[in-house]
């Protein structure tokens, strides 16, 4: 392998910046330089067979949403490493993941591919699984750099954010992922910022990610987000994919040979893939995967070996162990979980028997088996089991729902008229106008089969000890290229639960969801809630372990549940107008807007119970450099309960007297511990000056982070509002940055009684 253009034409070297076709980039046979394929992810392998949504059958692990929930760096790293493992078997030399794109707002279609709201965990599960993908020798890509947080016009529309907006939110976790990783590839985004498409904006990808970040892999496009090849590769994007046939190939010859590319441009960027390419290729041998190289025609199962190779079995029990690491519990009345020993337990909900376990688009993995909490329910409690379906559920498959039959079993018919998101995106396919017709219907009226599932349920349920409700969104309403117009759930299963909550017997509620549902009007009328997020082909065993104690819940929810919809951050300029959105809520989106509106929500950032209790004591914050802004803040958490936990103790800080408005608190440590009964241990966090700073916009030619002095609030507990312990102390301002400009210095005018101020 070289990574020497010395000896390569202008032809070779243009070949080499974009793919070959939709997954390999290009070969230079001449010289013996190879393909690399890259696939899907980031949630599981999605390795292409050529027939279109007929993918090679991969473990299925928990999504990013329900990743974000178990706060756990060690955890992602594995997993990761289970899908790289997965990648070199079946020869895929790049996974195109992990995305950690801030969720602006619950509404965006594709916040199950994304973390968290907050850039600080975002970013340190995100820089896990880089290092556990590429400790196998599988490339990652980081995406979607950046500002990419909705699905609707997400191909023109054109963010408009302020510096310290982009700084201290939308860009951290990338810059902290890339800093501590070193991703070899970053994906840019498909839209615009304020006006430049990311594909062809310099200052994100040039200024910003290499200058200033220190990145030195391969920029790539996500899939057909290059508009102008050449202004592109001068911005700094050096791989489009999919590939064009060459064509673009010809626009950057042509614009050097007529002296208006510099060919440097061309050689750093065709260096910058062949060092990609030597990363990533593992030999001759290999490069296929072993399990390939036995035969895998599209639509076929794997056999036997080529399961024994994929190591399917070690990674389900990898799956199960992940999503049980996720799950969350909301809500614990009277202690009802775990489950005793009922006479008669009602399991109701179709994903009981199907169970949801990812959303759609890019991101669908054909998983290698399924669990079903319904089978596994029946083996532990056998006919004190009765089950009813309690609503339409109509998979196709693991990874698509059936949305004709799902208006078909609602006596809707399906009218094309070119309402919803295929009107605004003439890019979206007709799947999605079927989606988009399927969420109304299921916004209501209930029709005659919804009616009739539902008082056949309430039967079933009639007499039970306890009642389990599986319930939460359709994949359809969940995907890539569309985004959710209601928080929530389907009307059919907000009348269910409700009629169930009418019988005498406690009930359980099962959420399956990728990112945050409203609960109104049936939270107050339930006993428990477990929100099991998109768990993976394992989530059903691992929330069957939740409910009967075998796995003491430890998740801890990664975004606020807000009470409405209304309250959310960026509500009135959701998705934007006319090519345009703004993000004028600033930093404060996620617990920091709520949080700054002291506005009421259903569960805040960080929230999730335990089958134990944990008291927080002796918190202690040390100066060890004032100047550098050092601090290491202590405390001793114990588990006070009767079986063993994991608690994810949470550090906050906040700055009350800053010259700018900043959050009430922002998260700047985590650390998830386990303790036995009676346990005791002691949680350190080191800070650093950036951790007090803000992105002060005056400060330089461009801005800097500026930690002004004065007093800072360390916070320690279980949640963004259930804060245990608390601390007052000083630190200097940076000495190496020039003093704070005042506003009134900022402006151009002369002094006057109008101006200062009259008293």
């Amino acid at each position: 392998m070289i990574d020497d253009i010395d000896g390569l034409t202008l032809e070779e070297k243009a070949s080499l910046l974009s793919g070959h076709d939709e997954w390999y980039t290009e070969t230079i046979e001449r010289l013996g330089i190879p393909a690399i394929e890259v696939g899907d992810g980031p949630h599981g392998l999605r390795k292409e067979t050529g027939v279109d949504m007929v993918w090679v059958p991969a473990t299925g692990f928990p999504t990013a949403s329900a990743m974000g929930a178990s706060w756990d760096r060690d955890l992602v790293r594995r997993v990761a490493v289970a899908i790289g493992e997965e990648a070199r078997a079946e020869g895929v030399q790049v996974v195109l993941g992990p995305g950690v794109n801030m969720k602006r707002s619950p509404l965006c279609g594709r916040n199950f591919e994304y973390f968290s709201e907050d850039p600080l965990l975002s970013g340190e599960l995100g820089t896990a699984y880089v290092r556990g993908m590429q400790s196998v020798g599988v490339g990652s890509s980081l995406k979607h750099f950046a500002a990419n947080n909705q699905e609707i016009e997400r191909t023109r529309i054109s963010v408009e954010a302020d510096d310290r907006t982009l700084r201290e939110i939308y860009l951290a976790a990338f810059e902290r992922v890339v800093k501590a990783a070193d991703p070899w590839t970053v994906m840019c985004s498909y839209n615009r910022l304020r006006g430049v498409h990311a594909s062809e904006n310099r200052w994100l990808l040039t200024e910003i990610l290499r200058d200033e970040w220190g990145f030195d892999g391969v920029v790539v496009s996500d899939w057909n987000a290059v508009h102008h090849r050449v202004p592109a590769l001068v911005a700094g994007l050096d791989l489009e994919m999919p590939g064009v046939g060459g064509a673009t190939d010809q626009e950057i010859i042509a614009a050097v040979r007529a002296g208006e590319l510099d060919e440097r441009i061309v050689d750093a960027a065709a260096r910058r893939v062949l060092r990609l390419v030597a990363l990533c290729h593992p030999g001759p041998s290999l490069v296929n995967g072993p399990i390939m190289d036995l035969g895998v025609a599209p639509g076929d199962r794997l056999s036997s070996e080529q399961l024994s190779l994929l190591r399917a079995d070690e990674h389900h029990a990898l799956a199960r162990e992940a999503a049980a690491g996720c799950i969350t519990l909301l809500r614990n009345e009277s202690g009802v979980l775990p489950l005793a020993s009922p006479e008669r337990i009602a399991v109701i909900g179709a994903f009981a028997a199907h169970a949801r376990i990812q959303g759609g688009g890019s991101s669908g993995v054909d998983p290698t088996r399924v669990d079903n909490a319904l089978d596994l329910l029946i083996s532990s409690f056998g006919d004190r089991v009765a089950y009813a379906p309690g609503y339409v559920h109509t998979p196709k498959d693991a990874y698509q729902d059936d949305v004709a039959a799902y208006l078909a079993a609602h006596d809707a018919t399906f009218v094309d008229d070119g309402h919803g998101p295929a009107r605004r995106s003439a890019a979206l396919a007709e799947a999605l106008r079927l989606a988009a017709a399927a969420e109304r219907v299921a916004a209501g009226p209930l029709f005659a089969r919804a009616t009739a599932l539902i008082d056949d349920a309430v039967g079933v349920a009639a007499g039970a000890d306890v009642i389990v409700v599986f319930a939460g969104l359709p994949l359809a309403f969940e995907q890539e290229a569309d985004d959710r117009t209601t928080l929530a759930l389907p009307a059919d299963q907000i009348e269910l639960i409700g009629r169930l909550a009418d019988l005498s017997a406690p009930v359980v509620v099962v959420l399956s969801n990728g990112s945050a549902v409203t609960m109104d009007p049936w939270h107050d009328r339930v006993d428990a809630i477990v929100e099991a997020w998109l768990p993976g082909q394992a989530g059903a065993a691992a929330v069957v372990d939740v409910l009967l104690g075998r796995v003491n819940p430890s998740g801890k929810v990664a975004e606020t549940f807000p009470l409405a919809v209304e309250d959310t951050p960026g509500y009135v300029t959701w998705t934007g107008e006319r090519g345009t959105v703004l993000y004028g809520e600033g930093v404060f989106i996620g617990y920091r807007w709520y949080d700054a509106l002291r506005r009421a929500v259903r569960y805040p950032f960080g929230h999730g119970l335990s089958y134990t209790t944990f008291a927080y004591d002796d918190l202690d914050v040390s100066i060890v450099d004032a100047f550098a802004g050092a601090v290491r803040v202590s405390c001793t958490v114990t588990n006070t309960g009767s079986v063993t936990g994991k608690e994810v103790v949470q550090l906050y800080v906040g700055d009350p007297d800053a010259a700018v408005r900043r959050p009430a608190r922002e998260l700047r440590g985590f650390d998830k511990v386990t303790l036995e009964p009676g346990e005791s241990t002691r949680v350190v966090f080191e800070l650093a000056g950036r951790d007090f700073a803000y992105w002060d916009v005056a400060t330089g030619e461009r801005g800097a982070w500026r930690r002004e002095g004065g007093e800072f609030v360390i916070e320690v507990g279980a949640s963004s509002r259930d804060l245990r312990l608390r601390s007052v102390f000083a630190l200097p301002d940076d000495p190496d940055l020039p003093p704070l400009i005042p506003d009134e210095a900022l402006l151009d005018h002369k002094s006057s009684r109008f101006t200062e101020g009259h008293r």
